[in-house]
């Protein structure tokens, strides 16, 4: 089934976020994957700071975002969402079951294995950075993070990419290791800085960012059509 044919995609997303947070909402990992195939798509927005409406939590029922609709097809969970549009394009996911089976595990590593250590700190020096535990609690969380960064550093190795070459995976990890902007952790890491630098290098990246931050200029609640501007790239 070609672009011209597929159901619409709607990705649910936010109309305003605290400032920090612009760039970094997790709707950002779908958007860049249909940018990298070139699959249009629309979005759905709520005010973060305002409650979701009840029916909402039957789509998502944490009432976060994103939650993705294509046609009859409703799902939620970032992870999920990249495995389904993964499935849409060899380009993201390839067809090899070995590299396929990597490929996924890697996408799972990096929301499971090292997305918690990292949300750890932003916990502990955003959400908490006044409470009176939060400087006990640094040096562990640090510690912590460093370890996960380790691994993930030494299984990169000197490979442009997780697996031979760009997945699915890399939009997972690129996003998790972008959630450490707010610390100099990731400088420990040179092989680390360069694989983060790669994606963000992408224009399926540029352009999915710019589509976040676009919605911010918007009202809450109101829905915008986002057309994936090429799809592809290298």
């Amino acid at each position: 089934m070609n672009a011209s044919t597929e159901p619409p995609i709607e990705i649910t997303a936010f109309s305003w976020v605290p400032d920090f947070a612009k760039g970094y909402v997790r709707c950002l990992r779908p958007r860049w994957a249909l940018e990298e195939i070139g699959l249009p798509y629309r979005t759905r927005l709520f005010h973060a700071a305002e409650p979701r409406p009840a029916d909402y939590f039957l789509e998502q029922p944490f009432g976060q975002v994103p939650a993705y609709r294509e046609g009859d097809l409703h799902m939620f969970e970032s992870g999920a969402i990249l495995l389904h549009i993964g499935e849409k394009d060899e380009r993201l996911l390839p067809r090899n079951p070995q590299r396929r089976a990597r490929s996924m595990s890697w996408l799972l590593a990096a929301f499971n294995s090292v997305e918690p250590s990292v949300m750890e700190l932003v916990s502990v020096n955003l959400f908490n950075a006044n409470e009176d535990w939060a400087p006990l609690r640094r040096p562990s969380a640090m510690d912590a993070a460093r370890a996960k960064l380790s691994r993930v550093a030494d299984s990169l190795g000197d490979r442009e990419w997780l697996e031979d070459r760009f997945t699915v995976a890399d939009i997972a990890m690129v996003t998790v290791l972008r959630g450490l902007d707010h610390t100099e952790l990731l400088s420990e890491f040179p092989s680390l800085v360069a694989y983060r630098a790669r994606g963000e290098e992408r224009p399926a990246f540029a352009r999915a960012y710019r589509s976040q931050l676009s919605d911010f200029d918007t009202g809450s609640g109101q829905s915008m059509e986002k057309t994936a501007a090429g799809g592809g790239a290298s």
